[in-house]
């Protein structure tokens, strides 16, 4: 009879009054069996690997001694962990072979693209929402000389109360002590007017517009609406920006994660003479954005360790051959995932990334606006 301890791991603390059940199913178990499983404890079929060939359930007795249950644990654990790395090396070294790996049918020593996409932008997300977090957006500063000027018209006794007030939190922000309470969060620039001059005149008068649109102030119902959304969400004078930031950069893995079967379409115009699945482009699609997250992170890691290392020249000179070698390796990816020359290669690959470009800037003005109406 197994130990108490050993039946409170595996859970079969239950199964005792059975086990002692004469003719029960399991009354002459022991501990460990003296010879492999013959058929599936599942369905019944007849076992002829270590999976079941009707139903796939794993040819496995988990009644066994708890040393025997946690070698298998370890050994899976080792097993996964084994195909993660051997699955991230090819992707940094050669990235166009691991799609083409996967397409031809190799996928058991590989880690599933979208599992491993997945892994890599929250990672690169957090990197980027940890380096957001250290940034700083000040208000815009004044000259000694504009800074007078202000102060002066703050204390002429005719000026509008609205301007006054508006006036006062203007100075108020631009100063450099000016500190940022934690319901405003970090501070912002202002929007700018188009000179210095016109900023006075608009802060004496009390009519300055949170949002100009071809060079004159919101009118329509829409753009005052727009400029009540950005007073609210961004601050009255960008006190909020911070937070703005913080929470559009918390919305770009969800607009990569569209971007993704777009590109995959972007490739699927660009080879259609090829007849290419659309399932084969977004293969492609998530592995080379894996590999341009995995690719961004690492470059940037060694920036900041040869900035401590090296000196300036070299420090420079290897940044750039990694940041040449990055780009050189998502053309190569092209060139020999869909097997075609170098003329070609080299013209879809700019023209596509141009196309690209342009969804990337369409998607992150609609993550922008998004962002700024949503509560």
């Amino acid at each position: 009879m197994a130990d108490e301890p050993e039946r409170i791991v595996l859970g079969d603390t239950a199964l005792t009054a059975i086990e002692r059940t004469p003719g029960s199913r399991w009354s002459g178990r022991k501990k460990e069996r003296q010879r492999p499983l013959a058929n599936c404890e599942n369905c019944g079929a007849q076992l002829t690997g270590h999976y079941c060939g009707q139903c796939g359930q794993a040819a496995v007795d988990y009644r066994r001694s708890f040393r025997h249950v946690v070698a298998d644990v370890l050994e899976s654990f080792l097993n996964w962990d084994s195909k993660f790395f051997s699955t991230i090396a090819l992707l940094i070294l050669k990235p166009w072979r691991l799609t083409n790996e996967f397409l031809a049918g190799k996928r058991v020593r590989y880690v599933n693209p979208l599992r491993l996409y997945l892994l890599a932008s929250i990672l690169f997300f957090f990197a980027v929402n940890y380096g957001a977090k250290g940034l700083r957006f000040e208000p815009g500063k004044l000259s000694p000389k504009d800074r007078a000027e202000l102060e002066a018209d703050l204390k002429k006794e005719d000026l509008p109360p609205a301007a006054r007030e508006k006036l006062e939190a203007f100075l108020r922000d631009s100063s450099p002590s000016h500190a940022a309470s934690p319901s405003d969060n970090v501070p912002s620039p202002a929007p700018a007017p188009e000179n210095d001059k016109q900023k006075q005149e608009d802060w004496k008068k009390g009519e300055r517009s949170f949002v100009v649109v071809n060079g004159t102030k919101a009118s329509t119902p829409f753009e005052r609406w727009i400029e009540a959304r950005a007073k609210e969400k961004m601050g009255e004078h960008g006190t909020r920006m911070g937070l703005f930031i913080a929470t559009l950069v918390s919305n770009l893995p969800y607009m990569m994660l569209c971007c993704i079967p777009l590109f995959a379409f972007v490739l699927k115009i660009l080879y259609f003479r090829r007849h290419i699945f659309y399932i084969d482009h977004l293969i492609y699609a998530l592995h080379i954005h894996t590999f341009l997250y995995v690719g961004i992170m690492l470059i940037v890691l060694a920036t900041l360790g040869l900035n401590r290392i090296a000196s300036a020249p070299i420090a420079d000179r290897t940044i750039a051959f990694l940041w040449i070698a990055f780009v050189v390796q998502i053309f190569l990816s092209i060139r020999w995932v869909y097997q075609q020359g170098w003329f070609a290669s080299i013209f879809k690959f700019f023209f596509g990334g141009v196309v690209y470009l342009i969804v990337l800037a369409v998607a992150l003005a609609a993550t922008f606006f998004v962002t700024l109406v949503t509560p």
